[in-house]
């Protein structure tokens, strides 16, 4: 087959891509083990043709997502970090702090840094949904 065939054809089957829509309920998950689950079904891996270049995930949403559990010692010991880019920016948050504030930015955090690192991942966690 010739190349031009062949991109055309990732065209043709990018636009086919049916979406499967996964509902979770949090309540009483250990965020990592929920998250590592969650991970691959927005990267599409549980479908038959998966492929790493091509956007194919499903859907997720995910109620209850302030009841998540978090095992040992993670909510003293943990530490979220942000840096401004200038000298002395160093930001630091304890993870029990943020989770009480804003229990959805650290599992999309957690999802986030799951996912592949290149191109599709900002595409990949806007289907991530949390009620």
């Amino acid at each position: 087959m010739p190349p031009w065939r062949r991109l055309n054809w990732f065209k043709y089957m990018i636009n086919k891509i049916t979406r499967e829509e996964h509902s979770f309920d949090a309540t009483g998950e250990v965020a990592g083990r929920l998250a590592s689950k969650v991970a691959i079904l927005l990267m599409g891996k549980n479908r038959v043709g998966y492929r790493p270049n091509i956007d194919a995930g499903a859907e997720v949403e995910i109620s209850n997502i302030d009841k998540l559990k978090f095992t040992g010692k993670k909510m003293t010991t943990n530490v979220l970090i942000h840096h401004s880019g200038h000298p002395g920016g160093l930001k630091t948050f304890p993870l029990a702090k943020v989770f009480k504030a804003n229990p959805g930015k650290v599992f999309k955090k957690i999802v986030y840094n799951m996912l592949p690192k290149n191109k599709l991942r900002p595409e990949m966690i806007k289907r991530l949904n949390l009620k």
